[in-house]
């Protein structure tokens, strides 16, 4: 475990985006934002924003969405007192005509006038109530990233977003998947609980050795794979719609917000200025 991940884990929700806006730190954020939702993210001109706003309502398990900007804001005041979507996430993924052009730890560069941000929770949330109940998050314990897998379940289409379902898998103790599985139902904002546990191939997945993004997490002995809904679904919507432009985060790289993990609703608790 890296000396700078290990220090952010025990500090401040302030002095973690610090960080990540200074550039200081730009790996993935599983175990950090301890106590707050974390948040995958889309980011598209505003032509396309209601379908896939539509996307989102009719996908809620992927795609349960928690904060949207206003056309060109760059700040995300809904979802925290100081958050600017260009600096404030480890690494980006950038999208041309639907295919991955290359990846940013800035997009202050390529922000336009004209881009909606779409903010959607994001399973890294619950995992900190995973491990307060004891059960062991292996891709936590050692600093990777969460396996990610498509999988063969079809999305509901809006406009020209489609695709299949993206999931992520965690190895859970036999003895405790139904704990796991209430535990994370409590989080809706962050896919809730899980859509499938056992044999991946009932979910189309031939190799869990051999993840789509992320990295690869051993099954051991008494342990099960689960498989929740994943944000990263959006982005395989996108390369299928194939937009002009789009921003998403990198997988595993999420925006840390204000809003309490165990929120219904991404409201703040404080009045927050929209400039």
């Amino acid at each position: 475990m890296s000396e700078t991940y290990q220090k952010l884990k025990n500090s401040t929700l302030d002095e973690q985006r610090a960080a990540i806006r200074s550039g200081a730190y730009r790996s993935h954020t599983a175990g950090l934002g301890k106590g707050h939702l974390q948040a995958n993210l889309a980011i598209m001109p505003e032509a396309y924003a209601l379908d896939f706003m539509r996307f989102c309502q009719r996908n809620p398990k992927p795609c349960p969405l928690t904060g949207v900007s206003d056309t060109g804001n760059p700040m995300m005041f809904t979802l925290g007192r100081d958050i600017d979507i260009r600096t404030d996430v480890p690494a980006y993924n950038i999208y041309r005509d639907g295919k991955l052009a290359g990846s940013a730890n800035d997009i202050s560069d390529i922000w336009r006038d004209d881009l909606v941000v779409f903010a959607l929770g994001c399973s890294f949330t619950f995992e900190h109530a995973l491990m307060r109940a004891g059960i062991p998050v292996w891709h936590i314990d050692n600093d990777k990233t969460v396996p990610m897998f498509r999988s063969n379940v079809d999305t509901v289409p809006a406009g020209p977003f489609s695709g299949k379902m993206v999931v992520s898998m965690r190895a859970i103790p036999e003895s405790r998947v139904s704990e796991a599985i209430e535990i994370s139902r409590r989080f809706p904002l962050a896919h809730g609980a899980p859509v499938y546990w056992g044999d991946p191939a009932g979910l189309g997945i031939a190799d869990l050795s051999a993840p789509d993004w992320g990295d690869p997490s051993p099954i051991g002995p008494g342990e099960v794979p689960v498989f929740w809904a994943c944000g990263v679904t959006p982005q395989v919507a996108i390369e299928a719609a194939r937009l002009p432009l789009c921003i998403t985060h990198k997988p595993g790289h999420m925006l840390i917000t204000d809003v309490a993990e165990d929120a219904e609703a991404p409201v703040l608790s404080v009045t927050n200025d929209k400039t």
